[in-house]
């Protein structure tokens, strides 16, 4: 279980951190990396979690806090990061503490800094929680813990200066090697020896040997010989130092790299320097066309983006991020990012381009709504999720800043990440901020009150799903759009079914006009129609609940749709299961599975896994039942709230674990079930599509 990003340059130095680390991981339970910024302590505390990752039976996990900037998100972030599954509407930070108490895991907690006091309390938390847990945060400063053990984290140590004749690659010492490094990476052909070895030592001496401003110096090698950089950095220091900061204890070093960044910042051009400090809004990565949407403006055409983004990743100052998919993305370091901002703010632009920042973001999520009933389904849920980091920043900025109408419209389009890519507890938490004012006039409130409801169906918070399903059936009756009244048929009869009343479910279901209606509400009225195929299923009217579904995936799959597609095959896997079609359900179930494991729709994939059990049970293969049983029991314990709290479901399940028993006696079930239950879950999907019965 782990998550660390591949490292793209050479590591260098740090044997004597990293001896420390080893053996302190093995006697504290949090240990803090302090240090200037630029030091290297992220790349550090990656590469000690790495070698001490064996260690722990439950491996290691990284948790970027940089982007975040909304202390009550911690919860959320480190949730997700661990890849927990549970969308109940229980408080993150509860199911966190719940789930690592059996585990011995190392938790990575890196960019404290500003989130110092919420990240302080949430790490007692967790401590106090998980006997087996160990902590190792980042930070500029300690996170003031009881029992914290503390590593100040120095800079690249600089040795006396070589001889010109020196030819140890080593000589100068482990600052002098990354300045070597990086230079070769900036200059083809390039080698230290000599007396350039002597310019090399005194540079990074200048430089206090800390790693971030070697690495821009010798990002300047293409313009500047060795003794140029030299003598220029001799000049800016001598002349330019910023003052320390009063009562700061590292001020020496925080000015000192300031001043390199100050210096790569007057040689930037000036359009550089303009895109640099626009570049600072995004919060984590972007691609080209979010650099050219959110920075041009002014002097800075669209068009002159690219090429000045390509000299600002000539200088270190942006860097590609590895290992993406589609189009290439780019960062900006925390501490050259956090220059970039100050400068925004000195250049009385940074309200302006935040805006533009939450316009991007705000077409996008429309656009993915817009365009989720169509074969860009799973290129959309990947871009989504990719853009999560930025997407919290430009919802933040909208609730905060305003105007409200965008962050309804953005919290309501993105209903689909939130309630079928995982991501419900966060939806919650934005669509409750954005309603919480109350109505008001547009399409907007409609559709983000629309959202707040699916999500919480989904949460099994039926009552909340009810507060938004009566609201909503008022902004219907005066709406002259039909699609909204077929939105508040849909949350009506949902939650109708999941109370047990089917039939006051179809009252309501059978309502809505069954052709598909276009606009905001599209997918309503195609869920519509799967919650009335659900409903006739409960009732025993298999036939027409499963002629309905069939009707349904039909029409979805012409489009090149996936999700609605899926839920359609398991429908007629439960129509199919309930005519004793055993290898037609599974069949349906598998293709269920497949569809939605490919959106990571965790709630899809235990129902059809549920059903593919049942009917390979049924089927007399109690052996591979019992084993997909527990496989999809693994996936309930992690949503939190067994078969959506469906009774029927619940009896469905019931039934084939007790004919699964039966068929092979208490020890092998045990056995069998056991097996796919303590199975890694990626791992129990695929068992799933290849076990039991069915084509």
């Amino acid at each position: 279980m782990e998550n660390f990003p591949a490292e793209t340059t050479s590591f260098i130095g740090r044997d004597k951190e990293l001896g420390l680390l080893d053996a302190a991981l093995t006697r504290h339970r949090l240990i803090t990396l302090t240090g200037v910024g630029g030091v290297g302590k992220s790349r550090l505390a990656a590469r000690a979690a790495r070698r001490a990752a064996p260690l722990f039976g439950d491996g290691a996990r990284l948790v970027p806090l940089s982007p975040l900037r909304e202390p009550s998100l911690l919860g959320h972030v480190i949730f997700e990061e661990l890849r927990l599954l549970d969308q109940s509407a229980r408080p993150p930070e509860e199911l966190i503490a719940e789930w690592l108490a059996t585990r011995d895991v190392l938790l990575v907690l890196d960019t404290c800094e500003h989130l110092i006091g919420e990240c302080a309390r949430l790490a007692s938390r967790l401590l106090d929680a998980a006997p087996g847990l160990r902590i190792l945060a980042t930070s500029r400063e300690p996170l003031g813990v009881p029992g914290e053990w503390r590593l100040e984290v120095e800079p690249l140590p600089v040795t006396a200066e070589a001889a010109p004749s020196a030819k140890s690659e080593t000589a100068g010492g482990d600052a002098v090697a990354l300045f070597a490094d990086r230079a070769a990476s900036a200059v083809d052909g390039f080698r230290l020896g000599g007396a350039d070895r002597e310019s090399a030592v005194a540079v990074c001496r200048r430089l206090d040997g800390i790693p971030l401003a070697i690495e821009l110096a010798a990002a300047q090698l293409p313009e500047l010989t060795l003794r140029q950089l030299d003598e220029r950095l001799l000049h800016r220091f001598d002349t330019l130092v910023v003052p320390d900061a009063p009562g700061s204890p590292a001020a020496p070093r925080h000015r000192t790299l300031r001043t390199t960044i100050g210096w790569s910042h007057e040689l930037c051009a000036p359009l550089e320097r303009l895109l640099w400090a626009r570049l600072s809004v995004f919060a984590a990565g972007f691609d080209l066309a979010d650099a050219r949407a959110v920075t041009a403006g002014g002097p800075l055409t669209a068009d002159a983006v690219p090429a000045l983004l390509d000299k600002l990743i000539s200088k270190s100052l942006v860097r590609p991020v590895p290992g993406t998919a589609g189009p290439a993305r780019y960062r900006l370091l925390d501490t050259v990012r956090e220059y970039g901002a100050h400068w925004l703010r000195e250049l009385g632009e940074e309200t302006a381009v935040r805006r533009a920042h939450l316009e991007r973001y705000r077409e996008l999520a429309v656009r993915a709504d817009r365009e989720w009933l169509s074969d860009r389904q799973t290129a959309w849920s990947a871009r989504i999720t990719a853009e999560h980091a930025n997407i919290r920043a430009a919802l933040d900025f909208a609730l905060r800043d305003g105007p409200r109408r965008v962050a309804l419209e953005m919290a309501g389009a993105l209903w689909v990440f939130w309630f079928a890519c995982g991501f419900a507890r966060e939806g919650r938490h934005y669509l409750d901020r954005a309603l919480a004012g109350g109505p008001e006039p547009g399409p907007e409130y409609g559709k983000a009150l629309w959202a707040g409801g699916v999500v919480s169906v989904g949460q099994g918070s039926l009552d909340v799903a009810l507060r938004h399903s009566a609201e909503l059936r008022v902004l219907a009756a005066t709406s002259a759009d039909p699609a909204v009244r077929v939105a508040a048929d849909y949350l009506e009869g949902t939650i109708l079914t999941q109370q047990g009343e089917p039939e006051r479910a179809l009252t309501t279901l059978d309502a809505a006009p069954p052709e598909t209606l276009w606009g905001s509400f599209e997918a309503a009225c195609f869920m519509n129609r799967l919650s009335l195929a659900f409903a006739r299923i409960h009732l025993g009217d298999l036939d027409l609940g499963k002629s309905i579904a069939y009707g349904v995936s039909t029409e979805l799959g012409a489009r090149g749709e996936c999700w609605g597609r899926a839920f359609g095959d398991y429908l007629q896997a439960l129509a199919e299961f309930g005519l004793g079609n055993w290898a037609e359900a599974a069949g349906h179930a598998r293709a269920s599975l497949r569809g939605k494991a490919e959106l990571h729709d965790t709630l899809g994939v235990a129902l059809a896994a549920d059903v593919l059990a049942a009917a390979t049970v049924a089927d007399g293969q109690g052996e591979a039942g019992a084993r997909l049983l527990g496989s999809a029991q693994r996936l309930w314990l992690a949503f939190g709230l067994p078969q959506m709290g469906n009774t029927k479901l619940v009896a469905v399940r019931a039934d084939a674990e007790r004919r699964s028993r039966e068929a092979l006696g208490l020890a092998a079930y045990t056995k069998a079930y056991e097996g796919g239950l303590y199975d890694d879950t990626v791992d129990g999907i695929v068992y799933s599509l290849d076990a039991g019965i069915g084509p």
